[in-house]
């Protein structure tokens, strides 16, 4: 005769896996958190090349070749940080036999991209308007509202992510001129150690 409670916690897992996309894998937190920070480091590098000292503390206005060739590593470092996070979401589902496209992954897109949508339209109108300066902590900001958007249709745990990007977003916004360390430190060492932390929890 089965135990009661093994039942109680095999219906309390289907639920779970029914309600709750569960096959994010921390790891693809960890690739994200490398890429964001080669990408920070070669922007430095783009500065330095256009006679920029960046930490001087001196506010400088971008050429258009600069403004463009930071546009192009933003887009290659999204493509290679959400293209690695799909690969190891892929791995983890097809290990654990589960479906990767449910209805509640399309929730769970539909509560993340929703933030990030306005957030990216945002960020154009910013650009449009020359106040680069603020790009950053606007990328932080919506990225952290989404997160915690979409957090009730994954592992609750992201939304603590979620606080931190977003409080770091609204600091950087009131520190124009260093978005490049705020982002590293959102998107670089922040999602680096919640990877970490989310692999070693839930492998």
């Amino acid at each position: 005769m089965n135990d009661p409670k093994d039942d109680l916690q095999h219906i309390r897992q289907m639920m779970e896996r029914s309600s709750r996309f569960i096959s994010l894998n921390g790891l693809s937190g960890v690739a994200a958190g490398t890429i964001a920070l080669i990408g920070a480091a070669i922007a430095y590098w783009l500065f330095q090349q256009h006679n920029i000292d960046y930490f001087s503390g001196n506010r400088y206005t971008y050429n258009y070749a600069l403004e463009w060739k930071l546009i192009l590593l933003a887009a290659v470092v999204l493509i290679l940080a959400v293209g690695s996070g799909i690969l190891f979401t892929i791995q983890k589902s097809k290990r654990n036999g589960l479906k990767i496209w449910t209805s509640t992954t399309r929730l769970l897109l539909s509560h993340l991209l929703t933030p990030l949508i306005a957030g990216g339209l945002f960020c154009m109108a910013l650009f449009y308007h020359g106040l680069f300066g603020l790009i950053a902590p606007a990328t932080l900001l919506f990225y952290g509202l989404a997160l915690i958007n979409a957090a009730k249709y994954t592992f609750s745990d992201i939304q603590y992510l979620g606080y931190c990007e977003t409080f770091l977003g609204i600091i950087a916004a009131f520190i124009p001129g260093y978005g490049l360390v705020f982002w590293a430190l959102g998107f670089g060492i922040l999602h680096i150690i919640y990877g970490l932390l989310m692999y070693k929890k839930y492998k």
